[in-house]
């Protein structure tokens, strides 16, 4: 395993040939951390194959603080939640029946309402939160992201409405690579953040990575996560 902070940014990259274990251990010191600060744990989930086995091991956690935290998603398909394809279902099977989070803690994507009102529903859900707590924008404790092999994030595809938004925290996307509508936090709420977590296994999507690192991949929507305050960590697995 290695591990690194480069130098004039707030980028932590950790290569390791345990990815599994090393993201749980993350994630679960990122809770703890945000439990003794501030009594709750902000927890954003990322889709695709990636995570799943890292949920699977969250849910074996004995002390994890389940019960101070709140779980939103960063993207969803516009299906309904028991659709093989929703990423609330792969969440669902891999974890959160097990740890039995109730429903107040979940801010679900609606997907079967469609893209914009789910979006919307979602964001009004997201803002009386943050007006709850004297926020100006929901704040998560650690967002996790997946980079697809185009570089998208959450459901930011290249060349898609949603990375102009400067507004909405959520919105719906057209994604002519699929030809259908994707729901997705914008720019805006994901760099509101404490820390954001890119989780990427494999060595696939190295060289749009090593690009990003070197400042050369600025074409790549992950290229724009940047937390305002809040830090950067790449967990790789080898």
């Amino acid at each position: 395993m290695s591990k690194h902070e480069e130098s004039g940014t707030n980028r932590t990259v950790d290569r390791t040939d345990r990815f599994v274990a090393r993201a749980v251990d993350f994630i679960c010191s990122e809770a703890k951390a945000a439990v003794t600060d501030r009594a709750a744990f902000r927890l954003s989930l990322c889709g695709g194959g990636t995570p799943a086995g890292v949920y699977r091991g969250l849910a074996k956690v004995a002390d994890f603080p389940w019960d101070k935290t709140v779980v939103t998603f960063g993207d969803e398909r516009c299906y309904p939640p028991d659709h093989e394809r929703s990423n609330y279902r792969m969440a669902k099977e891999a974890f959160l029946d097990e740890v039995a989070l109730p429903d107040d803690q979940i801010v679900r994507m609606q997907g079967e309402l469609g893209a914009e009102r789910a979006a919307q529903a979602c964001e009004v859900d997201l803002r009386s939160r943050a007006e709850e707590s004297g926020e100006a924008i929901f704040a998560h404790d650690l967002v996790l992201l997946g980079m697809g092999d185009d570089g998208h994030t959450a459901s930011l595809f290249p060349e898609t409405p949603a990375l102009s938004e400067t507004e909405r925290w959520v919105t719906g996307n057209y994604v002519p690579k699929f030809d259908e509508h994707r729901i997705t936090f914008t720019y805006p709420l994901i760099n509101a953040a404490r820390r954001v977590c890119f989780l990427v296994n494999g060595k696939a999507k190295r060289p749009i990575y090593e690009a990003i690192f070197a400042g050369d991949g600025n074409h790549f929507p992950a290229a724009h996560i940047a937390p305002a305050s809040g830090q950067q960590t790449w967990i790789i697995g080898n």
